[in-house]
């Protein structure tokens, strides 16, 4: 059985230099301690997700998967954006509070899902890239991280929900991409999204009384 799991995980890296797939490792660390850290509401979900995320631009550019490209460069970005935010303090010194979407950030994180998609659809489409199933699939994945990179940097609940749908298309995807310890990944991130929103959701209740 162990041996089929194995066989099963390796067999995408036939061929794969060695140096990538230590960079994958590595990124795939500091990606779960990120999530993790988000789960925690702890400012270290940043620096930690930054490592992950520019080690994965690199990567995956080589692997001209220009849509995970993007979503990795964002969340570098909005790493940042995320950083500055939950660094700051209200006029009583009380860090950003956990909160639910108001109806403009519902419409504002849905314009960022949609324009986030054309612009997967525009790029596969000058380099040519509609080659594959997956293709389609990464427009629809990368606009769903995009949105929920978003709300995480506002600290909006929902943004657990946006992990969760991309986490469960995102398992077996990247496996077809040939990412095998990434899928893995993504497997912990799904079980560490439902534990952050159910985190989050107390988190919200305790402020309330």
């Amino acid at each position: 059985m162990w041996e089929s799991v194995v066989e099963f995980l390796v067999a995408p890296y036939e061929g794969t230099a060695t140096y990538l797939i230590v960079l994958e490792a590595i990124a795939v660390v500091f990606g779960i301690a990120s999530v993790y850290f988000a789960k925690q509401e702890n400012i270290l979900v940043y620096p930690t997700g930054i490592i992950s995320t520019l080690i994965y631009v690199y990567i995956l550019a080589l692997g001209a998967f220009f849509g995970d490209m993007m979503i990795n460069g964002y969340y570098t970005i909005m790493s940042v954006y995320g950083w500055v935010v939950w660094s700051r303090v209200g006029t009583d010194h009380s860090p950003l509070p956990v909160s639910w979407t108001t109806r403009r950030e519902q419409w504002i994180a849905l314009g960022l899902f949609f324009i986030t998609a054309g612009v997967v659809y525009v790029v596969y489409q000058g380099y040519g890239k509609f080659g594959h199933w997956y293709d389609y699939v990464d427009m629809f994945t990368t606009g769903v991280f995009f949105a929920g990179m978003w709300l995480m940097a506002r600290k909006k609940i929902e943004n657990w929900h946006l992990w969760i749908i991309g986490d469960l298309v995102s398992i077996p995807l990247y496996y077809v991409k040939g990412y095998g310890i990434s899928m893995l990944q993504y497997v912990v991130f799904l079980v560490l999204a439902w534990q952050g929103l159910q985190a989050w959701k107390r988190s919200y209740a305790l402020q309330k009384k």
